[in-house]
């Protein structure tokens, strides 16, 4: 257990929510909550104390001395400013009685997410003094002069959870870690107002952020457990793999490994490698994109001797990335995950197909980033792009003049080549553009045998994929003239045909190399482009 995991066990989570705020609030105002660009609200004040359900109000001059007095932004001050002008200054977090039935319930909604998150950095000494004391001595041993106080951090600590927990850590520059999908953004004042008027009832709809982190999140509670619970070593190996006959110790550890993961059902004592054992080894590599040949060894050992504080940094990294994506839309969209090498389709926002792609390779990356597509071009030509046209056919040219010819090429304008359409060019016999400035789009490939491979990061950027004439007809389903006869004649005319979708349809290509498939099972994948180490690098230290 590291510095800060210790530091947060220590502290009694019945008491966590309320020391949230002032420790950033002082020191790290560069990550107050933003006002969502809102202007002022208008001060409602047909909220009145016989109207109202709390009697407490305070005035806002006080507040205002308040919010001055702190180091914080504008923008900042603005949110609070118009939570309560809307209120008419009416206290949220407590009424006549006490501290208000929301309160609690945000108390604990917040606990929650600092255990599993294990985030030391909305700490507030100050509400946790005043905490204990309540948990001590009840709410009659703080004074009145308190409670106005406690009030105003309260809203700023629903505004700063929200804003962490919800939208992602501010720290994080998307841009510096190649993301360029735009970050999600949340009204919190209306969050928050909801959840004061409601009272903090069926408050699990405010943990965030939507079904694939809710499942995370869960995965990260078993490994949480796992790790308290058990030892995690490299497997003693005396050979280079493990197989089915095979008899020793580590043997012995693999079947305790894979039951703890869930992989194996019910682990024996035995030391023998049997089938019920290469079972469990074939689901093991189905998680995690491997060839599912029951054999332990190269990639599966790699990925078995993984440390559990690894697997649990991979998890909070990819968590981290889903606070940043946008709300699923329910029409049609494409997700491309490029760890995953896959490709899926949604319809109506449903689940509809998924297929095999290649991806760029380390050294040209394919970019995250969402677009809308709008044209399938049959028999395509390939525009060489500059880069590949300086450092690879210009030379090729040299040396052999009859290069283009032999690869059905030629050249146009000024000095530019592109690959004439047909079966042997690059992209294949159709793509599928959405207009970006990063000239990245889906095509098909004459290189079908890549697409057998594990490990699919073979491309210049650009995504190939496996079933391009599904995707087509997929596409143009709502012109009854494209039948598959249609789409096949097009694809093989040998001459560039555009075709405009009726409706545009989104594409995200995202980078996740944590996952919970449809059937509950926790997908792993390699970092293929050392994004998760940059972000731990950033998150962790």
């Amino acid at each position: 257990m590291n510095r800060r995991q210790r530091y947060l066990t220590s502290i009694g989570w019945t008491c966590i929510f309320f020391i949230s705020v002032l420790f950033l609030f002082i020191f790290s105002a560069c990550q107050e909550p933003s006002a969502n660009g809102q202007g002022r609200a208008i001060r409602d004040t047909a909220i009145t104390g016989q109207n109202a359900f709390s009697t407490l109000f305070f005035d806002s001059i006080s507040l205002e001395k308040f919010l001055e007095g702190r180091s914080m932004p504008d923008t900042a001050r603005q949110l609070v400013r118009n939570f309560y002008n809307q209120r008419n200054f009416q206290y949220a977090w407590f009424d006549s009685t006490g501290l208000a039935e929301q309160s609690l319930h945000f108390w604990n909604l917040q606990a929650n997410y600092l255990e599993y998150s294990r985030d030391s950095s909305i700490y507030n000494p100050y509400l946790q003094a005043w905490a204990d004391s309540v948990q001590a001595n009840g709410m009659n041993a703080v004074p009145d002069s308190a409670r106005q106080l406690v009030e105003w951090q309260l809203t700023l600590q629903f505004f700063r959870y929200a804003n962490k927990a919800y939208m992602g850590d501010r720290r994080l520059n998307t841009h510096d870690l190649n993301w360029f999908i735009p970050r999600k953004r949340v009204n919190m004042l209306s969050m928050l107002d909801t959840l004061v008027k409601e009272k903090g009832k069926d408050i699990n709809r405010y943990e965030p952020v939507n079904r694939q982190y809710a499942l995370l999140r869960d995965q990260l509670k078993k490994y949480y457990e796992i790790q308290r619970l058990s030892t995690w070593v490299p497997l003693d190996l005396i050979t280079k793999k493990l197989v089915k006959g095979d008899t020793g110790k580590a043997v012995i550890q693999l079947k305790n490994k894979l039951s703890l993961l869930g992989d194996l059902p019910v682990a024996d004592s035995g030391n023998i490698f049997d089938e019920s054992l290469e079972l469990a080894v074939k689901r093991y590599q189905l998680r995690y994109g491997l060839k599912e040949d029951g054999v332990v060894g190269g990639g599966t050992l790699k990925e078995l001797n993984q440390p559990l504080d690894y697997r649990i940094r991979q998890i909070l990294v990819n968590m981290e990335r889903i606070r940043w994506v946008p709300q699923e839309p329910e029409s049609d969209f494409i997700l491309v995950n490029i760890p995953e090498f896959k490709l899926h389709v949604f319809e109506n926002g449903q689940y509809a197909h998924n297929m095999n792609v290649v991806v760029g390779t380390a050294t040209n990356s394919t970019v995250i980033f969402t677009g809308n597509l709008k044209y399938v071009v049959f028999s395509p030509y390939w525009n060489v792009p500059p880069s590949i046209l300086k450092k690879e056919v210009l030379p090729a040219m040299a040396k052999d003049p009859s290069y283009l010819k032999r690869n059905n090429m030629e050249q146009y304008g000024n000095g530019q080549v592109r690959q004439k359409p047909g079966p042997q060019n690059s992209l294949g016999l159709v793509k599928f553009l959405f207009p970006n400035n990063f000239s990245i789009y889906l095509h098909d490939t004459p290189s079908k045998n890549l697409f057998k491979q594990d490990k699919r990061a073979f491309s210049h950027g650009c995504i190939r994929i496996a079933e391009p004439t599904w995707l087509a007809s997929w596409l143009l389903r709502s012109d009854s003239s494209w039948t598959d006869a249609a789409i096949s004649k097009a694809m093989n005319a040998g001459k560039e045909r555009f075709v405009t979708l009726q409706k545009e349809v989104p594409v995200f290509i995202g980078y996740f190399t944590a996952w919970v498939d449809r059937e509950g099972r926790l997908n792993f994948r390699d970092d293929i482009y050392g994004h998760d180490k940059k972000m731990m690098k950033k998150m962790f230290n």
